[in-house]
């Protein structure tokens, strides 16, 4: 059944006041202050909060207890919420961990751990990466021997994004010939993660295990089916990561604004200076390609196109949003002078997510070569 155009407009229009109401009432760049740095990172009672708007369960489809919507709608709540820079880990979680259980082929551990996501109750975390600028998901060192019908593991992830309040991971591992894609509880026995502090006062986890034992009912995926739920995982995960520098992007240009309208020297506002009129016209425009790529992209995701197709809509607007964001929120500082520079500021905060977000998954010459790459072969 196709969705009525105007009827799914006036839906998301709905969805985007509902973020927008609770980005005001529910968070503030005071609670991501008093956050930031902190071992917690964020707040689980948000979290749960946003499980009751069913926000976690926008990608998860019904019978799993989902919604079953698009990419497009999760990165309308993404995208509100990163105006507010909420430290949550929407794209991390509820896209990355998400889509990747969904897209597994244990039946039973999805049926059992999927509604357990949505409701908030459990927060997985995808611990893939191994070495920094390896960003091939399907690439992994670390190994799993079988052992009682199950799997011992070995070896070290890194770079997990979310992973500081999460209750399980979800690990890739190479057993033999073939990748796996494996269940374990952040309690398992001979699994010890650490965190690493980021310049926005997030962190990364790093998840060392020394012969965890996974039992035969946690593996969520082996082979081929592995492979291709860690590859839509990192597109899915990247396209949302783009709609979040729009949401930074997006403030960090209505603060350069207002701060050019308010601010006064020589007896008039600094916006009347033609110089920095022409700055914020080319930031307008930096914006405007932007989000004209971010909503062409993700109607092409939610097609959901083959692979090839599906990893160069990712790849075109992760670069796009991530040099537009690094442009604005680096011009932000600039434009305010002395006081973007204080750490009192909230300029700084928005420079310092941005920075994060752009390196995540990629950065923007990374998804370049990738983009020409996988477009050159597409046309040979």
């Amino acid at each position: 059944m196709t969705r009525d155009p105007v009827s799914t407009v006036e839906h998301r229009g709905l969805l985007a006041d509902s973020v927008a109401d609770f980005a005001a009432r529910g968070t503030d760049i005071a609670r991501v202050r008093k956050l930031r740095g902190t071992a917690a990172e964020y707040d689980r009672a948000i979290w749960k909060k946003m499980a009751e708007l069913g926000w976690l369960g926008i990608l998860v489809p019904e019978q799993y207890g989902g919604l079953g919507l698009g990419l497009t709608e999760m990165a309308i709540v993404a995208r509100g919420l990163a105006r507010g820079l909420s430290p949550e880990p929407l794209a991390a979680t509820a896209v990355m961990s998400a889509t990747a259980l969904v897209a597994a082929e244990n039946e039973t551990l999805k049926r059992e751990q999927l509604p357990r996501l949505v409701s908030g109750q459990v927060l997985p975390a995808l611990a893939w990466q191994e070495e920094a600028g390896a960003l091939d998901p399907a690439a992994a060192r670390c190994t799993a021997a079988p052992f009682e019908g199950g799997y011992k593991l070995s070896g070290t992830k890194r770079f997990i994004s979310g992973s500081g309040q999460a209750d399980a991971f979800l690990v890739t591992a190479r057993a033999g010939e073939s990748l796996v894609l494996l269940w374990v509880p952040r309690d398992t026995a001979g699994a010890r993660l650490a965190l690493e502090k980021l310049a926005d006062g997030r962190a990364f986890g790093t998840l060392e295990l020394k012969d965890a034992l996974v039992p035969k009912a946690h593996v969520a995926a082996s082979g081929v089916a592995a492979t291709t739920a860690l590859a839509l995982a990192f597109d899915h995960a990247n396209a949302v990561a783009a709609a979040e520098l729009a949401g930074v992007m997006d403030r960090a240009l209505e603060m350069s604004v207002e701060y050019l309208k308010t601010r006064v020297q020589f007896g008039k506002p600094i916006g009347s200076f033609q110089a920095l009129q022409h700055r914020a016209v080319d930031l307008h425009i930096h914006r405007e390609v932007a989000n004209a790529v971010l909503e062409e992209s993700l109607a092409a995701l939610d097609r959901r196109p083959a692979a090839t197709a599906r990893a160069v809509a990712a790849s075109r607007v992760k670069a796009r949003c991530a040099d537009a964001a690094l442009k604005i929120t680096r011009e932000t500082i600039q434009l305010h002078g002395g006081i973007g520079f204080t750490d009192e500021y909230d300029a700084g905060l928005y420079l310092k997510r941005a920075m994060t977000l752009a390196a995540w998954l990629g950065g923007a010459t990374w998804h370049r070569r990738r983009y020409a790459r996988l477009t050159a072969e597409a046309s040979s």
